[in-house]
């Protein structure tokens, strides 16, 4: 993070707008953002989605209502921000945890926009980029990326409910097979309840009959931060609700 942060605040004293790929709400981007103001030069656009990223592109390279604009993003800009100044020359940092892929999807849409606007040559006064995905996600990331290659009947993802890296290991495996983000070993109330937690309805949910009946294969993933104790417990709780204890397992 502080990586992050020392570069945002390089763009502010070189009057760059940090363009910030993140949640606006989200401690650690509104930490970056105040960073993006530290030298008074410099402002902050936070961006989501690709989605968000694309209006932004083409607001760059055609213009547009900068009313619209400024609604669309409300709570997601600094203080006097002006899309028509402020998008002239930018440069593009992110939330440590959002996904590497979609963060240089975002990057490299903002460069595309830059150069069809000022041309390849120009390219440097105007956008800039550097790659602030933290290690230990994106090792994550990259193995549950491997896994899910393989052929699995559900995906067990362990963390806390308000970590973003480990809510973007759950998304990536809702994408291809049933998921359930847990908090511990304990949601796994039985070989047909399972407690969870639904990113969508932002709440714990109860489904029912979530472990397939005779023979499964089980992905299992956890946050970068998550204590390995509770991958074990996970694990165990898996087997036992097979009537496979410990001792077994080690036996084997």
């Amino acid at each position: 993070v502080m990586s992050v942060w020392k570069r945002v605040r390089q763009y502010s004293k070189d009057s760059v707008t940090s363009i910030i790929h993140g949640k606006a709400w989200h401690e650690e981007t509104m930490a970056t953002s105040s960073q993006a103001r530290a030298s008074g030069n410099g402002h902050y656009l936070v961006v989501f989605t690709l989605a968000e990223t694309d209006y932004v592109c083409d607001y760059i390279v055609h213009g547009g209502d900068k009313a619209d604009f400024l609604k669309k993003f409300q709570g997601a800009y600094s203080e006097g921000f002006d899309p028509d100044i402020h998008l002239r020359a930018i440069g593009v940092a992110n939330q440590t945890t959002m996904l590497r892929g979609e963060t240089e999807d975002v990057q490299r849409r903002l460069k595309n926009a830059m150069i069809q606007k000022y041309g390849q040559a120009e390219l440097p006064g105007h956008f800039r980029f550097f790659d602030t995905i933290c290690g230990a996600t994106q090792d994550r990331q990259d193995a549950l990326e491997k896994l899910l290659r393989e052929p699995l009947d559900l995906l067990l993802v362990i963390g806390g409910y308000n970590s973003s890296n480990t809510s973007h290991l759950a998304e990536m495996g809702e994408a291809r097979l049933p998921t359930f983000f847990i908090k511990n070993a304990a949601k796994m109330v039985s070989d047909r309840l399972i407690r969870h937690y639904d990113q969508h309805q932002h709440q714990e949910i109860e489904t029912a009959n979530w472990l397939p009946a005779g023979k499964a294969t089980v992905g299992i993933t956890a946050g970068a931060s998550c204590p390995n104790n509770l991958i074990e417990d996970t694990i165990r709780r898996v087997f036992e609700l097979r009537g496979i204890s410990v001792q077994q397992l080690l036996a084997a």
